[in-house]
């Protein structure tokens, strides 16, 4: 896959970045919009995507998978289960856990749809998904695209998605948005970015979105 080479490669970089300017703010910026929604659902909680491990770290998030092998050497460094697999296709039993949460992953896979049914699959009646999410109506997605245009490793594989493109696979997935939280008003191109505050709801002009999303009896 492109994409595990990309981060198997770069993965050095990918988690360094969470220590400079701008992204020791933005990272602390997205943890806090995601707190309060994954505590809502019941523990064990799995990260699909979960890369170098800070997010699960941050949140006490217990397992994770990726496909890149050299940041899932990263993640069970910071303490995480971790298991080498791609979304689509979970190594895990159905119901298996309270939680489920994806951060800017979406952008980075296959088949959205296919990992979201699969997140259904292994989560709880009682579970719910946490997305972490740059949409596409965010001036922070214009600000990446362009990245990617210029040849940066990352963005130029990224897709971003609308918010009506994620509805309309949460809901066939077997899935209704219950809570959004929204951070990230700063410009992207800010040479540092300060930690904020999540407001609550869905704001366009947000660079960064938290989602919690709850089964829907009898879908997905």
């Amino acid at each position: 896959m492109e994409t595990a080479s990309v981060f198997e490669r770069y993965a050095a970089r990918y988690d360094a970045w969470y220590e400079g300017p701008v992204g020791r703010g933005a990272y602390r910026s997205e943890v806090r919009a995601l707190a309060p929604l994954l505590t809502r659902c019941p523990p064990p909680y799995l990260e699909i995507g979960v890369g170098s491990g800070r997010f699960a770290q941050a949140l006490g998030v217990g397992f994770g998978i990726d496909p890149a092998r050299e940041p899932l050497r990263m993640a069970a460094a910071r303490g995480i289960r971790v298991a080498q697999a791609v979304g689509e296709r979970l190594p895990f039993r159905d119901s298996a856990f309270g939680g489920v949460l994806l951060v800017v992953t979406l952008c980075f896979v296959e088949d959205p749809l296919g990992v979201l049914r699969e997140a259904h699959r292994v989560l709880r009646a009682d579970g719910g998904l946490v997305l972490g999410m740059i949409l596409a109506e965010s001036p922070w997605a214009a600000h990446y695209q362009e990245k990617g245009r210029q040849g940066h490793p990352f963005y130029s594989i990224a897709r971003f998605y609308s918010r009506q493109d994620l509805d309309a696979w949460l809901e066939q997935a077997g899935f209704q948005v219950v809570e959004y939280r929204s951070t990230l008003f700063q410009a992207p191109d800010a040479p540092e970015i300060r930690e904020e505050e999540a407001r609550p709801g869905f704001d366009p002009k947000a660079g960064f979105t938290g989602i919690l999303a709850r089964r829907v009896e009898g879908v997905g």
